[in-house]
């Protein structure tokens, strides 16, 4: 009986010493939390949006369009006449993360249909129509036009980019 005191009184003394297998928990303190992982910044290129009829334009931190697969990017709000449409642009980090952009962008559209002389999509987001395209490192697009006026809108704002 001895020999198994003994044993139990040396575990004891080593668990309360700190050579024991277990350790307290340690407190959470500044030093030991990650710190906030901060949203990607959204370069504003307001610059690349034709300013002609132009209403307004900000930059939108994430999900432009209202669609999760995308990132934040610039809008601008213009008025032509009669005409209230959208002219948007997110820059990416490459042109291969445009051209995924670009498809995230299709699976987010309603009968998506493709424009190859464009390399984009038209279709419908939310019941407004949506004109997107890639060009370089850049998803840019026409929001709230039928096809046939969004085109040539679309045309100039892809001469734009650079």
């Amino acid at each position: 009986m001895r020999p198994v005191f003994l044993l139990f009184a040396l575990a004891f003394a080593l668990n309360t010493i700190g050579c024991g297998s277990s350790s307290p928990p340690v407190a959470k303190t500044e030093e030991t939390t990650k710190p906030k992982e901060e949203a990607p910044r959204v370069k504003d290129d307001t610059g690349l949006l034709p300013a002609a009829g132009r209403v307004s334009a900000q930059v939108v931190p994430n999900h432009l369009l209202d669609i999760p697969a995308l990132p934040g990017g610039t809008i601008g709000e213009y008025k032509v006449g009669k005409k209230k449409y959208q002219l948007f642009i997110i820059e990416a980090d490459s042109n291969q993360k445009a051209a995924f952009m670009d498809t995230d962008l299709r699976d987010a559209l309603k009968n998506p249909e493709y424009i190859a002389y464009m390399g984009g999509y038209f279709g419908e987001h939310n019941g407004t129509p949506v004109y997107g395209f890639a060009k370089l490192q850049y998803l840019a697009g026409v929001v709230g036009l039928p096809k046939d006026e969004a085109d040539p809108i679309a045309r100039q704002l892809a001469a734009r980019l650079h």
